[in-house]
This record gives structure tokens, sequence and C-alpha cells, in this order.
């Protein structure tokens, strides 16, 4: 007789060797042998009770040892005194004593052998009281010294369903379920709100992190966990804000590499670039942008709100990456079918018409009251007979010319026979696809109990709610199939000449910007063309400046203290003559002289006046989280009520650079629009790479550059104005921060 041999349960998940310590720390955190309760206490309500109950109620899986010196006994058990008490080495602490003591606490845990940690206490950076500060000081000191992987503190606590783990104070239902997403964030309430959402949907949380003031851990670090871990397939972070962007950046990597969406919602209340808001550029660069600017680039997906973000999370969940942007959809109403077209043509994506073969077989099952097209609007036929309804909808998942199929439809809120079994029909059909199936409703009908269990016996489809926000969706799942899966980082290729200059023209500075003539300067150094030009002191010798560049020529004030020489007259355009150079010249003279401040006059530029097909502007600026951007589009003087801009992270190469450009109006003009001819493009390409060099190799010290315009024809292109905003203590006096 042969011997039963048992198959041993897999080994769970456990970080390689050679991990990061902070991969390792979170994974002790999140998988730790027990907890240990510090400042616990019976009093109803109070948050020790209330994590001390959840982790009881679902039962986690190492011990649990309450610590408050004044009690014997606590919520029916043995309450220690100290840490060398423990009958156990301490392993994830749970810090619940008021601010004062906490450091103290995270100093004795670390010693008595602790690896991890959880403030859930308040009182620290939150509030603007020196007190806090100077806690807030001590306690990350604290952890730098000790290396414990702690969260918070001012947090509500974190779950690890695989664990069982759930030291968090919500006392709504939690499943428990190993599912494949991953939450982390700031906020607790809005964590805790998202996980609950997912729930209600049916989509599993493995992991719910809440990091508080990110004193330790910081949530690009719980990113980087989440890549490792196998159990998880997509990454849904809030952000408030960003504080290191190169770690941010290599989270994203790690997260792309592993192919982990990362979902983000951002607050975008930060004051971006401050002293930048005295240039144009920093004005069009807003934070949201400007983290767009870098985040896309990594492949994170930016969801406008908690909709949307529950949306699309479900709808990365339970949808293959496609291989293609073919979409079909089937419907049963002639007005749903207009719908869809609508909705998914507002957002650039449009139906492309059937296969002869998936038309032909369509036609010959659906009669009048159909419409064969793509969406399909099945009809009555497919009401009558639910049969044409499936064979519909199997030739559309069968079709190798189809990448994503789209279903109208919606889940049961109670048992039904006939759509139960369609929905496993097609959940079937959709595991052998390859392709993603997605089901919509139009409106967000809310999920019954009996949904939700439905719900989870149908993995290979996405079940999603409300048209706008499934189109966004599905539009970011589109968008992220495009995404290289390794994206390299873009160097600074600016020559040491350059360099010498920058720091030449940075250590001369004294204000808060530079001149134009210094701008200029500047730019040359760094290969961004500019127009020929030479500054005045006398009206004399602006005329021999202007017969030696040719007429016509343009005459503009050189003041470091006049950022915006338009507004107060300072420019004086199509100059003709001699005569006229010396009448511009000492108009605009006068008029500065009015100036209240009496600003500093440094001369008058002649410049070459250039014949423009189009005025661009090219611009840099420094945002306060996530550093050097570059910025082009249409220029001019209605360069902010037009608004035809995009950004990208700094430095750039040439690729990126035309990349940057198609992805404007201004882009599309440049490329010849209309059979006009095409433009010198390479002028502006050069002229991107060259700015964005310049901001990157400027580090914190130059705040915003201004190009505008910019002026290209069929032959050329030329910087004609700048403006360089420094970082610095003027710059911010000037605009009251």
């Amino acid at each position: 007789m042969e011997a039963q041999v048992t198959a041993a349960a897999p080994l769970p998940w456990a970080p390689a060797p050679d991990a990061s310590d902070v991969v390792k720390g979170i994974h002790a955190m999140l998988h730790p042998r027990n907890i240990v309760l510090v400042g616990a206490t019976d009093k109803p309500g109070n948050y020790a009770e209330r994590i001390w109950n959840n982790l009881v109620k679902y039962r986690f899986a190492g011990s649990l040892f309450p610590v408050n010196a004044k009690r014997e006994t606590i919520w029916g058990v043995t309450c220690y005194k100290n840490f060398s008490s423990l009958p156990e080495t301490p392993d994830h602490v749970l810090v619940l004593v008021p601010a004062r003591f906490a450091v103290q606490v995270i100093r004795d845990a670390a010693a008595a052998g602790a690896r991890s940690a959880t403030i859930v206490t308040s009182g620290f950076s939150e509030l603007q009281d020196e007190e806090s500060q100077k806690l807030a000081s001590e306690l990350q000191q604290a952890i730098r010294e000790t290396g414990l992987a702690v969260t918070g503190p001012n947090c509500l606590g974190n779950l690890s369903a695989g664990d069982r783990l759930f030291t968090n104070i919500d006392d709504r239902v939690v499943t428990m379920d190993q599912g494949a997403v991953a939450i982390a964030g700031q906020s607790g309430a809005i964590v805790m709100a998202i996980r609950q959402a997912l729930e209600d949907r049916g989509v599993g949380v493995g992991y719910m992190v809440t990091t508080g003031n990110e004193a330790g851990l910081e949530t690009p670090d719980l990113m980087r966990y989440f890549a490792e871990d196998p159990s998880i397939r997509v990454i849904v972070v809030y952000l408030e804000g960003v504080r290191s962007t190169k770690a941010f950046r290599d989270a994203c990597k790690a997260a792309r590499a592993a192919s982990k969406p990362v979902i983000a919602l951002k607050l975008g209340a930060s004051e971006g670039g401050r002293a930048a808001a005295m240039a144009h550029t920093g004005a069009l660069a807003g934070s949201i942008e400007t983290f767009d600017a870098i985040a896309t680039r990594e492949g994170v997906i930016r969801v406008s709100g908690l909709d949307e973000l529950i949306e699309t999370t479900e709808c990365f969940v339970h949808s293959t990456v496609p291989k293609g942007n073919r979409l079909a959809a089937v419907t049963l109403s002639g007005g749903k079918r207009g719908l869809l077209i609508d909705a998914f043509h507002a957002a650039g994506l449009d139906f492309a018409p059937l296969s002869p073969h998936v038309s032909g077989e369509l036609a010959k099952m659906l009669g009048p009251g159909s419409i064969v097209g793509n969406p399909l609007d099945a009809g009555f036929a497919a009401v009558v007979d639910p049969s044409v309804y499936m064979r519909s909808i199997k030739l559309m998942i069968d079709d190798p010319d189809i990448d994503i199929v789209i279903i109208d439809a919606e889940l049961p809120k109670a048992p039904h026979e006939l759509r139960e079994r369609n929905l496993r029909i097609v959940n079937e059909m959709a595991s052998r696809g390859a392709k993603p199936v997605i089901y919509i409703s139009a409106m967000s009908i809310g999920f019954t109990e009996f949904t939700k269990t439905l719900r989870k016996s149908l993995p290979h489809i996405a079940v999603m709610q409300g048209l706008d926000r499934a189109v966004t969706a599905i539009k970011s799942l589109l968008d992220y199939a495009k995404l290289a899966k390794e994206v390299p980082d873009v160097v600074a290729s600016s020559k040491p000449a350059a360099r010498s200059v920058l720091e030449k023209t940075l250590k001369a500075a004294n204000g808060a910007a530079l001149d134009e003539v210094a701008s200029k300067k500047l730019l040359k150094a760094y290969g961004i063309p500019i127009s020929k030009e030479g500054i005045a002191q006398t009206p004399a010798e602006a005329a021999k400046i202007a017969k030696q560049i040719g007429f016509p020529v343009v005459a503009k004030v050189v003041s470091a203290e006049i950022l915006h020489k338009s507004d107060i007259g300072g420019v004086v355009l199509n100059l003709g003559s001699a005569t006229e150079v010396k009448q511009a010249f000492n108009d605009i003279t006068a008029r500065v002289k009015k100036l209240k401040g009496k600003p500093r006059l440094d001369g008058i530029l002649i410049a070459q006046q250039v014949k423009a097909d189009l005025e661009l502007v090219i611009g840099a600026s420094l945002d306060a989280e996530m550093g050097p951007v570059v910025l082009f589009g249409t220029g001019g003087v209605d360069i902010e009520l037009i608004k035809d801009v995009a950004l990208a992270g700094a430095p750039l190469n040439t690729a990126e650079a035309r990349h940057l450009i198609g992805r404007t109006k201004a882009g599309v003009k440049m490329r010849g629009y209309r059979g006009k001819p095409k433009l010198d493009e390479d002028s502006a390409v050069k002229a991107l790479v060259g700015l964005s060099n310049l901001i990157a190799d400027a580090g914190d010290r130059i705040a915003s550059i201004d190009v505008n315009p910019f002026l290209i024809n069929t032959k050329t292109g030329v910087a004609v104005d700048a403006l360089i905003v420094l970082n610095n203590g003027a710059a911010r006096r000037a605009t009251g921060h």
C-alpha cells in the first residue's frame, strides 16, 4: 500500500534577506508575533479599548499584551507593568499614552527588542505650539536612533487581513479577506472610508495603513513594501504632501516594475512655487499640475475624488491589462447606446467598427429593433431570447480584434436565477478571454448584501457604477497599458561651461530676480537661442545698437525691480528708424521715473524684432513638493487666459521634450496645422532641454524661469524675453511669504 503524502501548506511570504531595512520593518509591523498595547485603559469608548476589542473580535493570530503600570488586570486578562515584565519579547507596540510619554515608550520598546510601533497618540507636529513641535522633533530623533519601524503619531491604526490584525478604532464589520488591494495614507478617516467603500463593493483589502504625521514611515515606504508583497495587485494611496520626491519616485518605479498600478488621491492645497508666482510659469504650475507632471511619468493614476478612486480601483482589480484600445459595447437600449458613445467620445475614446465576421453573425441573430454596430443595441431580439444576448457577448469576447468588452448592465439586488446564471457564464468567458470584461451601470445604484456576495463570486469581471466615472477609470486602464514597465531616470546633459556661468550668475545676484540681460546671458549658456540685442544707457547709444542689429527693433526697460515690463509701458515694438528708437528710449525712461518706489533703471535693451508665426511660452518652476518642472505652451499676453500648457519633470531629454510639445495645441500648430508650413520645432526642443537642465542644476536656488514669448517661425526660434526669479529671501518678501 502506497503511503499518502499530504502537500505542505505554502509558507507565508516574507521579504528576501537582501530586502531593505524599511521593507523588513514594515513586514514586522504588519505580521508581528505579538502586539503590546502601552497605555491600556478600559475607559468606555477609549481608543485603547476599541483597538483591543477589534484584535480580540477578529482573532489576531499572535499574542496580545496590555501594559499599564497602575493595573493588575484589564479586559479580563493580566495587565503588565512594563516591557520587562512581559512573558515574551515585545514585537509590535501600540503607543496609546499621552504625547509627553510617547518618546520614552519608543526608546524603551526598542531596548526591549520590539521591531515596530504604531503611535496612535496625537499632540505632535499637527499642533502649532512650541511644546508640541519640540515633542515632534524629539520623537523623530528617537525613531531615527532606535531604527524602529513606526507609523504615526496621530494615526488610527492598521489592517493586515492575512494575520487578522486590526489595530484600528473602526467598529464597522471587516471581512478580513486577504484581498489584492493595499491602502496607505496620512488621513485615518479617509483611508478607513476607502477601505469601507471597497468592502461594500466586494473588493477585498489585504492591508490598510494610516500613517498620520509620518514621523517615521512615510507613504512611499509603504508603497515599496506593497510593491514587493505578491499578494497585492493594486496600491491605493491618499497623499496630503510629498516630502521626498526621490523617495516617492523610487516607490512608483518599484510598483511599475512589479506591474502594480498606484492609484492616488492627492490634495492640491500646496503653495507650489511660492516666489514662482511672481512669474507666469509659477502661476500656471499649481501643485496638482506639478504632481501630475512628475507622477504620471512614473505610472501613477491620479483620481479627482473618492468616488472616482473606488471605480478606478474596481476596474484595475478585476481587469487584465488590455492589449490595445479597441472598445466594444453591448446594450439593450438605443438611449443607453447613445450615452455610451457620448461619454467615451468626450474622454477621447471611440468605438471602432465591428469586424465583418462579428457584424455578420450579429445580423443573423438580431432582427428589427436592433442596431448592429458598435456599441451594439441588441434590442428586442435579445430581450425576448436571452440566449441571443449571451451569444452577442460571446462573439465580442472571442473576437481578437476587440480589446475591451463593455456590457451595459447592473448586478441584481435580489436573487434572480437567470441573471445570476448569465453573469457566471460571462465570468467564465472572461476568465478565458484574456481581456477586460466590464459591466457598467449608467448610475450609481449601490449594493445590497446579496449583491456583495454575488459580486465576490465573479472575480473575472469588473462591475462599475456611474457612467462618467467608469469611462474615466477605463481611460486610466488604457493609459496604464501603454506605459513602459521601466522608466529610466533622465539626468542633466548640461556642459561644465554652462554650470560655471550659472554659479557665477547666482553668486553675483542680490535681488528677487535677475534682470533681462543677466537672465538671457544664462539662457544662452544653456544653449537656448536668444535674439540679437544690446543694452543702451543713452538715446544715441540705443540708435547705434539698433543700426547694428537691423530694423525693426524692440526697446525694453532693464530693471531687476520691474518684473512685468508690459504692465508699466516698458516695451515698445516696431521701431523702424533711429529717430523712433531715441523717442522710445526717452518715453520708457520717463515712465520709469514716475513709478512708485523709484525702481532702479539699468538701461534700455534694444533687441531684434523677430517675425513670428507663433508665440510660445517656455518656462520652469521649482515646486515646493515635487521639485523642478518645465512648462511649454501657447505664449504671449493672453497666456493665463488661454492656458494651453503642459508640464513635465526636469530634466528632460530630447524625446521627452518632443512629447511635451505634442501634448499642447501649440505643438499641433507647430507641426503644420491645416496645411500651414511646419515651424522650427528643433529650436523649441533645444530650448526646453536647456531650460530643464538649468532648473535642475540650480537645485533650490531658482524659483522660476519665464521665457515669454519664445518666438518661432519656419526657420528659427528665439527667446525674446526672460525672467528668472530667485528662491531667496528677497523673492519671498516680494510675494509676502
